[in-house]
């Protein structure tokens, strides 16, 4: 009888225990340990076209399918319709799967995002007994935060108003980073594993937009357009990871008529 090695049985000690949640998605799952700590909030950074919304819905797709756990899609930049066509691009029918009660798709528009956006989700993750989470995009929270928040909501503010003047700029900053933060520490409470998807800004120092996301964060994994030399023309790399002893290599990744496939560096 063949001896388990020892990393064999941590594996099955992690799934038995369900302090991991698998994403399914072919290459990945082994490359942090088995699946992202439950409970826990990734970012998922790249520049447009990477793939980082089809990461998300296959993480949700599979979460329903291999591993009964029922899903949400927020989308605060696509209609919904749109979201489901997309998806059956990889022969995920999230159409039936919102028919059976598996997966919600919550479509916020721009104008509709306010303080009470993060509370608004909440209800329908605790309504609906929600497992997984995939909010597409921070980079849209981004751009509206500055516009219903109050100046007043600026700690010390009469005392900084009497002394200096606030720019423009330095309020919308504080604005965004304010709300970025308080949105992901709510979701830290929500008893779900969460995606959120952020957009990187080419050739800059953060990993995001909102500068803050990528620190808040549980774990952050990046996908970039970086041909290694061989058939792929997008990479991964798994930044942090936290309570995860995560590969630290970059990795090709495909786009495949059933979605990512992340490869093995040759």
């Amino acid at each position: 009888m063949k001896k388990k090695n020892k990393k064999e049985i941590t594996r099955k000690l992690i799934f038995k225990d369900g302090s991991r949640v698998p994403t399914g998605i072919p290459g990945f799952d082994a490359l942090i340990q088995g699946g992202f700590p439950r409970n826990s909030n990734i970012l998922i950074a790249g520049i447009p076209g990477t793939g980082k919304s089809i990461f998300g819905m296959q993480f949700l797709y599979n979460g329903t399918t291999l591993y009964n756990e029922k899903g949400l899609y927020v989308t605060f930049e696509q209609k919904r319709e749109d979201v489901i066509k997309q998806a059956k691009q990889f022969g995920w029918d999230f159409e039936d799967l919102e028919k059976r009660g598996k997966l919600r798709i919550m479509n916020i528009p721009i104008n509709k995002i306010n303080d009470r956006t993060a509370n608004d989700i909440r209800i329908i993750i605790i309504k609906e007994r929600v497992k997984r989470v995939v909010i597409d995009s921070l980079s849209t929270l981004v751009v509206n935060a500055p516009l219903y928040m109050k100046i007043t909501d600026i700690p010390l503010y009469k005392f900084l108003t009497d002394k200096i003047v606030l720019s423009q700029p330095i309020i919308g900053d504080f604005f965004v980073k304010k709300f970025i933060y308080e949105f992901v520490d709510t979701l830290k409470g929500f008893n779900c594993t969460s995606l959120l998807i952020g957009e990187a800004p080419q050739n800059a120092e953060y990993l995001t937009r909102d500068t803050i996301s990528e620190f808040i964060c549980d774990g952050v994994i990046v996908i970039n357009f970086e041909s290694l030399g061989g058939n792929y023309s997008r990479s991964l790399i798994i930044r942090k990871m936290r309570q995860t002893k995560n590969d630290e290599d970059v990795h090709p990744v495909e786009i495949s008529s059933k979605g990512i496939v992340v490869h093995k560096i040759e």
